[in-house]
């Protein structure tokens, strides 16, 4: 019988097995983007247009209806709407404010970010200021006229004709 090798599959995750095995713990952030979710539901104008035609044939079918059949009717003042109603907003308020919350952070942190991007910018800008000065105080100092496109065209045809003599000369070596 072969032995069992005691090593980790490489397809198993490292940790505890068997009934000490922790269960997947939920997102501590749920209840968070719920209530972003709610707040995103509530701001919409289908959310407006469907509480609108509710309340209408709730107050429709409380009044007009035989009485045996409404079950909030009018002389009561609509008071289960009003119930129901008051019982939405205070739910409603909390979460709203939770999910603006949530977006405050998240604009914080991107503000963060965007500051420390801008001073990396700024410091890279005065970085390639200060080379492209450097750069212009060196060619200066080279020689006290300003260097043009023609003075460059010649410098580099000369060097390119002392490397291709030394070119030359290296064959000529090689050769014999």
């Amino acid at each position: 019988m072969a032995r069992q090798s005691r090593l980790p599959s490489l397809d198993a995750p490292l940790g505890r097995t068997g009934m000490l095995q922790r269960a997947p713990q939920p997102s501590q952030d749920r209840f968070g983007r719920f209530s972003e979710a709610f707040a995103r539901g509530m701001g919409t104008s289908g959310f407006l247009i469907g509480m609108t035609i509710f309340v209408v044939l709730w107050l429709a079918w409380n009044t007009f209806a035989p009485r045996e059949l409404q079950f909030d009717p009018r002389e009561y003042n609509y008071t289960l709407l009003t119930l129901i109603l008051s019982l939405q907003a205070s739910y409603a308020a909390p979460l709203i404010l939770l999910a603006q919350n949530r977006q405050d952070d998240r604009d914080r942190v991107q503000i963060e970010q965007d500051r420390q991007r801008a001073e990396r910018n700024l410091a890279d800008t005065e970085y390639l200021a200060r080379e492209i000065v450097a750069l212009r105080m060196a060619l200066t100092d080279v020689s006290d006229e300003v260097v043009t496109r023609d003075v460059l065209r010649t410098e580099l045809r000369a060097a390119l004709e002392r490397f291709d003599v030394r070119a030359e000369r290296a064959e000529d070596g090689a050769g014999r």
